[in-house]
């Protein structure tokens, strides 16, 4: 299945995106895309459904962030052997991990916000998976049995807060408002099946910057559950970013390129669908 959420910034409603790419109401049916509807049996229950049967939403609505009442926003640094090439910084030896504020979250084709005295505004194409099911010390053999699903992420960075101003904290770059796209759906893991060799890009105003797979990923999602869920227990909705691979703008030569008003990022994974997002100043 394909989950979506559509309508205004904080009143979107659950969907699902059928066959013929027709958004379906789920309202009369869960109240949102979060919480025991990402369980197994709360998709099962969804999947059962005839989406025929479901109302059909008209015209083009706003798509939300494809999760709601998320939790925890985790983000894994240099977690592609290429981009961290490209950055000229080792492999970790462990998963870089830090927390994107949910306030960031957005939906895929709002907006994005440079923020005041922004002056390094940088795109990350990523894959993101929602937790489905509460994970404390699990086995990465049965990590995989606490993903819901799948979707894409616009990891959105402003590298002078995060690496170039006192304090050391990546967060100061991660979190600010609109740095979290996160859809158009939550494609569930039934159907996106293997994750090792998606495809995934990124343009920027028809340029394409990103054009990678998540074959080059160091710590796969099984590892990164079972990893994560020793520092803190992961609840259904908590949504974790997995890096990005090259092409980002800080790694650009012989200059580095970052974002200014006016331009506009369009990016995708193999069968997880596309964003788009216009930079606005705050």
């Amino acid at each position: 299945m394909k989950l979506l959420r559509y309508g205004p910034v904080g009143a979107e409603k659950p969907g699902l995106l059928d066959a013929g790419g027709v958004i379906r109401d789920l309202s009369g049916v869960v109240g949102d895309i979060s919480g025991a509807v990402l369980s197994d049996e709360g998709l099962k229950k969804l999947a059962a459904l005839d989406p025929a049967a479901l109302p059909r939403v008209a015209g083009n609505p706003r798509l939300g962030p494809c999760v709601g009442n998320v939790g925890k926003f985790i983000g894994i640094g240099l977690n592609f052997a290429d981009h961290a090439a490209e950055t000229g910084m080792p492999l970790p030896s462990e998963p870089i991990f830090f927390l994107k504020a949910t306030s960031c979250l957005s939906g895929p084709n709002d907006d994005v916000i440079k923020p005041r005295d922004s002056t390094k505004l940088d795109w990350e194409v990523e894959l993101g998976f929602v937790i489905g099911k509460k994970a404390s010390y699990v086995s990465e053999a049965e990590a995989l049995d606490h993903i819901a699903g799948f979707c894409v992420v616009n990891d959105v960075s402003e590298r002078e807060f995060q690496l170039g101003r006192p304090g050391g904290q990546w967060d100061k770059g991660k979190g600010c408002d609109s740095f979290g796209p996160v859809g158009p759906w939550l494609v569930t893991r039934d159907e996106i099946g293997d994750t090792g060799r998606l495809k995934m890009w990124l343009e920027v105003n028809g340029r394409r910057y990103q054009d990678g797979a998540t074959d080059t990923m160091v710590f796969k999602p099984a590892f990164l559950v079972a990893y994560l869920s020793r520092f803190f227990t992961l609840y259904p909705g908590d949504i974790v970013t997995t890096g990005t691979p090259p092409g980002v703008g800080v790694g650009q030569k012989p200059e580095p390129i970052f974002l200014q008003p006016g331009d506009e990022m369009r990016l995708g994974i193999e069968g997880l669908g596309e964003q788009r997002q216009k930079v606005v100043a705050a």
